[in-house]
């Protein structure tokens, strides 16, 4: 595509706006993606807004919960201060907040699948009452009302027209290029590094022990499975059954990627495993027997204390450094933190 110019009128001046084309490109090694931008063109503006937005607080209530707040950069884009995710007047809805990364790789959206698309996914949390709380009506009011807002808009689509089509578009052009492919990891496979001893030795047990459900190179295979977790009382999530009504998908949740674990605890859909180590024990000895779990755990995954040790140290190796401190990613306003979150394992 070719870059154009665009005069748009804005009150009583003139933007002159060059719409820049902004390749994606797939990562050596990584699968087509489900999501090509086809009907909404990666461009330079298009991103920056879509940043812009995803940092706002003007997509919440109160203003104070916009994307960002349970998707942070240093974790990720995840969150590890709450096991549920936080919102509006100090309320938490029902599930983790996943890290955002790798989201051009996914066919459906959020634990269950319930959002089957990229450019959908931001109203589930906009419009959920325990989360960001509003409606779209009062998003466009605000945004129009923006003093920067119109320019930035009509630089992104040509003109300064805001609809709620343009927001989630802008959006999506932002997490779809939330891709995390440069961990050590990664570098290993370029031919750049290589894995020590005992990564080595934990990448041969994860193969032979993890690799069914997480495999390479987005390290889940994003099918919904029972991994043995009795249901919350309180909460009484079912997970995939929620959307589809079949009893057969009771208790079957999507396979998170592990890619950058050691930044996106608390773990599970629920957030109930507070390190590795837990979750390693409940595949170990913690697996609840139940109709729909999964087949190939039937008989759990037997893991020693050296398996566990291990693993650990090459679950370490798919830490994305670069991308936890790209300020590509960063809130526009201030950049990036520095602090990251330590995970005890």
């Amino acid at each position: 595509m070719k870059s154009f110019r665009v005069i748009s009128a804005i009150g009583f001046c003139c933007v002159i706006s060059i719409i820049t084309p902004f390749p994606f490109r797939v990562p050596k090694g990584f699968p087509p993606p489900v999501y090509r931008f086809q009907n909404n063109p990666r461009t330079k503006q298009g991103f920056e807004l879509g940043r812009k937005l995803f940092y706002d607080g003007k997509l919440s209530k109160d203003g104070n919960f916009p994307c960002s707040s349970c998707h942070q950069q240093f974790a990720a884009f995840a969150t590890y201060e709450h096991r549920l995710s936080h919102g509006f007047n100090n309320q938490f809805s029902f599930r983790n907040a996943p890290g955002l990364f790798n989201l051009a790789w996914e066919k459906e959206m959020h634990w269950d699948g319930g959002i089957n698309h990229i450019e959908m996914q931001p109203l589930a949390p906009m419009l959920d009452p325990h989360e960001m709380a509003e409606d779209l009506e009062r998003v466009l009011i605000k945004l129009k009302k923006d003093k920067y807002y119109p320019a930035l808009f009509a630089r992104a689509f040509g003109s300064s027209g805001i609809s709620s089509q343009r927001i989630l578009r802008a959006l999506a052009q932002f997490m779809a290029s939330l891709v995390s492919a440069d961990s050590k990891y990664d570098q290993v496979k370029r031919g750049e590094k290589h894995f020590n001893q005992y990564e080595q030795t934990g990448y041969e047990i994860f193969q032979q022990k993890c690799s069914r459900c997480h495999q390479e190179p987005l390290f889940t295979d994003f099918s919904y499975r029972n991994t043995g977790m009795e249901s919350d009382s309180t909460l009484q999530d079912f997970g995939r059954m929620r959307i589809t009504g079949r009893k057969e998908d009771s208790l079957k949740f999507k396979v998170p990627s592990l890619r950058n674990v050691f930044l996106t605890f608390p773990y599970g859909h629920d957030g109930r495993f507070s390190t590795i180590s837990d979750v390693l024990e409940h595949y170990n000895s913690g697996i609840v027997q139940s109709a729909t779990l999964d087949s190939s755990l039937r008989k759990g995954i037997p893991i020693s204390d050296n398996d566990r040790f291990y693993l650990i140290s090459f679950l370490g190796t798919l830490t994305d450094s670069n991308f936890i401190k790209d300020p590509m990613f960063s809130d526009p306003q201030t950049g990036v933190r520095d602090s990251a979150p330590v995970d005890f394992h």
